[in-house]
């Protein structure tokens, strides 16, 4: 029974929120508000740390935000096999080109796993790095697979032994001064005309954490989400010698040059919230995700 208090509850979350949850969310907006209200308290803590602290915080405000919201994506859709082998096939469709059983693959930020698993039966050696021990918990392990602990930003393994790193939206939970590091130990770590492929969100189109109910720019765990032409820029400001963007969608996609979707984000970054929110939706570019991918 809804009662007249829980009723309220409702309409108070709802008037605060500026977009409504999807269809598939379970979630009560009372559960979505309290996510949004653990999630910020500890961005915050985490935003306004010193670089140092913050060698400490990514994996203990992690694991943290795990324990105090059960229900958080990231725990539901691990216990949920259908969702995540449907997560796994679409990734797979775009890497599947880039695989080779004489390769060595890295993926920063595996989460379950679930993919890393995958890509095990097409490459010699997978490595997966991750912040917490939480949600990278698995019982069976493939004998090529080897999992490293990180402090948010390093990337444990030895230099110039990867052939091909992969992040799924992982670059905008870095904090805007850690990312720099972080992609120049990825550069370091791959061979030499290695690839590094990174997936993340666009900025134009979101927030895309759980602030996208609440407010206009990413306040949550994203600590900073990027257009094309900032997150190449960084991509060249690193070193890599070739850098291109990937357009299409549901696994298919084709190469594509950053600069006439640089100029369209320009555009469209002068454009109003509401306004660019429709207009980038709309838009035959790789938004709401970036895929960008660079040569060493």
């Amino acid at each position: 029974m809804i009662t007249p208090e829980r009723e309220a509850s409702w309409s108070e979350s709802q008037r605060t929120m500026r977009r409504k949850p999807p269809k598939s969310e379970t979630r009560t907006l009372e559960q979505i508000r309290e996510h949004y209200e653990i999630e910020k308290e500890l961005a915050d803590r985490l935003r306004q740390a010193p670089r140092q602290e913050r060698r400490h915080l990514y994996s203990c405000l992690y694991d943290e935000l795990y324990r105090r919201v059960p229900l958080h994506s990231m725990l539901t859709r691990k216990s949920s096999f259908a969702r995540t082998t449907m997560i796994v096939r679409l990734q797979m469709k775009f890497l599947r080109s880039f695989l080779d059983k004489e390769i060595t693959f890295l993926e920063v930020g595996p989460g379950d796993c679930a993919l890393s698993f995958e890509v095990s039966k097409f490459v010699k050696q997978v490595y997966a790095v991750d912040v917490s021990k939480e949600i990278t918990k698995a019982s069976l392990v493939p004998g090529n697979f080897q999992l490293f602990l990180s402090d948010g930003c390093s990337v444990p393994v030895p230099a110039n032994s990867i052939h091909l790193a992969y992040s799924y939206q992982v670059m905008e939970h870095l904090h805007p001064d850690d990312a720099f590091d972080q992609l120049q130990q990825i550069y370091n770590a791959l061979v030499p005309g290695g690839t590094y492929i990174c997936i993340t969100p666009n900025r134009l189109t979101g927030p895309h954490d759980i602030s996208k109910y609440f407010d206009e720019f990413a306040t949550g765990f994203h600590m900073k989400e990027y257009t094309t032409l900032e997150l190449s820029t960084l991509f060249r400001k690193v070193g890599f010698s070739r850098v291109r963007a990937y357009v299409g969608a549901k696994g298919k996609y084709i190469s594509f040059p950053v600069s006439p979707i640089a100029l369209c984000e320009l555009l469209l970054d002068k454009l109003r919230y509401a306004v660019r929110k429709v207009v980038a939706g709309n838009l035959p570019l790789p938004l709401p995700d970036i895929r960008l991918v660079g040569v060493k």
